[in-house]
């Protein structure tokens, strides 16, 4: 067990031995502690079906077993973050992208199959659910970044490139999704043009806090929590992403102050989406203190 200085990151540490699922606890370890990568693997292995995908609350948001595409798009980043998006694993989980998609050849959030088991009420379940770059665009950025070569990534690609082109008004996590796609998309020139594009609109419609000693001024999207702000740094969780050319040095230094200073007395840091059930807050907050160590450290602040 770790000491119990007041750093940052011991605090944090503390939390997440508290609190975590195994594979969070495997996760911090990984990133943080040079805990192996083959033990995320192993806790995330945890949560994949036979069909590919994957399930079991991985994303705390939908309970039960059965695979859903959030699920999969998060068994993806995890991959990711240990440098494991390659061979027989990705082609498996590319199998059930296919199979899931819609007829535009990209990703629904949710599908019916969900129906019978607990999810939350902000994400609506319907028979025929329609392709969303919420879902696609997050996916196909990370699997462009990994150069995998995969059959399913033509269409879903033309997708994303509609969807993010037609976008006039949005919400925050809608451009979060647009830059996860950008940031990986081959195609470069086009995708620094439109994220330009999309800087001057998240600007434009007032979607990041731009100080957030300001930020009751700023709106909160329909159907959000009251709060649920979104900051620079949500938009540029690395310094290499698009979207950090939005935001000038000071704007970016005040959002990462904020979000520095937003570790709570027990190490970890708060969820800020609508919560509706117990289990599901006490999942999130580990997996909200992780992306806030990681944020920070890709910025340069010092943990501890």
């Amino acid at each position: 067990m770790a000491g119990t200085g007041e750093s940052p990151l011991n605090r944090a540490e503390q939390f997440i031995w508290l609190t975590a699922r195994v594979l969070e606890q495997r996760r911090f370890a990984h990133h943080f502690l040079k805990g192996s990568a083959d033990a995320v693997e192993t806790a995330l292995a945890a949560y994949l079906n036979e069909d590919g995908g994957y399930g079991h609350a991985l994303e705390p948001d939908l309970r039960g077993p059965v695979s859903q595409p959030l699920h999969t798009a998060h068994a993806l980043s995890v991959l990711d973050s240990i440098d494991r998006c390659n061979g027989l694993r990705v082609e498996r989980i590319c199998r059930f992208l296919t199979d899931v998609s819609t007829k535009e050849g990209a990703l629904p959030a949710l599908l019916p199959s969900q129906r019978g088991y607990p999810a939350a009420p902000f994400i609506p379940i319907v028979d025929d659910p329609p392709a969303e770059l919420l879902a696609t665009g997050p996916v196909v950025g990370l699997l462009h970044r990994n150069a995998v070569w995969h059959a399913w990534l033509f269409r879903a690609t033309d997708f994303c490139w509609a969807a993010v082109d037609a976008l006039r008004v949005s919400h925050p996590y809608e451009i979060e999704a647009a830059v996860a796609f950008l940031d990986g998309a081959p195609d470069r020139s086009r995708a620094e043009a439109a994220a330009d594009r999309l800087g001057r609109l998240v600007r434009e419609q007032r979607l990041a806090v731009l100080d957030p000693e300001q930020r009751a001024e700023y709106p909160v999207a329909a159907g959000y929590a009251p709060g649920e702000q979104h900051f620079p740094y949500d938009y540029a969780r690395v310094p290499e992403s698009l979207a950090r050319r939005w935001f000038t040095d000071a704007e970016m230094d005040l959002s990462l102050d904020h979000l520095a200073a937003g570790q709570e007395a027990d190490g970890g840091w708060p969820v800020t989406w609508r919560q509706w059930a117990p289990g599901t807050a006490l999942e999130g907050r580990p997996l909200v203190t992780l992306r806030a160590l990681q944020t920070l450290r890709a910025h340069g602040r010092g943990l501890g």
